[in-house]
């Protein structure tokens, strides 16, 4: 039996990578409360959120294959999300200049149906240029990344603001680790090729 396959995600970023696959798939929003827990690290929150967003859409598509996913940056041990407004990615840009961020992303595959549910993470390793006031400022107006974690596109201009990108799977940074998702989807039934 061929199950559907649902990426319990809106991100348009989580849904071209996903359409690289050649996968047929729908998405379905997860409706999962964001919010840090307290004393949770940045890994601790992507891992949690990952699997709810593929549980909570398990559970209205009992029969399908569900890909959850969440990133955070991690900033010496302090979490930065998707800023929202240009003033935070702003301050998220000045913190990060200079400095070693890991974008924690991670995945989760859940099928209700079978009972099989996996997790995985990738960490990647991003090191800013020390970037001046007006790069910050031009970068955002010309991207306007207030959507992504850490306020920037490593698949746009935002390349532009780093010194180096360390990882074992280039898709990750982008927000969804296609080599652990290709293993995950295997483990759960999926025929991939």
């Amino acid at each position: 039996m061929t199950r559907p396959v649902v990426l319990g995600s809106t991100s348009k970023y989580r849904a071209e990578l996903l359409g690289r696959l050649g996968l047929a798939f729908e998405q379905a929003a997860p409706d999962v409360d964001e919010t840090p827990m307290p004393g949770e690290t940045p890994e601790q929150i992507a891992r949690r959120l990952a699997l709810a967003k593929a549980r909570a859409v398990a559970q209205k598509f009992p029969h399908a294959v569900v890909i959850g996913s969440d990133q955070v940056a991690d900033l010496a041990g302090t979490p930065l999300g998707k800023p929202g407004t240009h003033e935070r990615a702003v301050q998220q840009l000045r913190a990060m200049r200079g400095q070693t961020v890991v974008f924690q992303t991670a995945l989760a595959v859940v099928c209700a149906e079978t009972g099989f549910e996996q997790a995985d993470l990738a960490a990647v390793k991003v090191v800013f240029r020390d970037l001046s006031d007006n790069e910050i400022e031009h970068y955002l107006r010309a991207e306007q990344p207030y959507d992504c974690a850490g306020s920037a596109k490593s698949e746009g201009l935002g390349i532009a603001l780093l010194e180096r990108i360390d990882n074992d799977d280039p898709t990750a940074l982008v927000g969804l680790p296609l080599i652990r998702t290709c293993r995950l989807l295997r483990a759960a039934g999926v025929k991939l090729l």
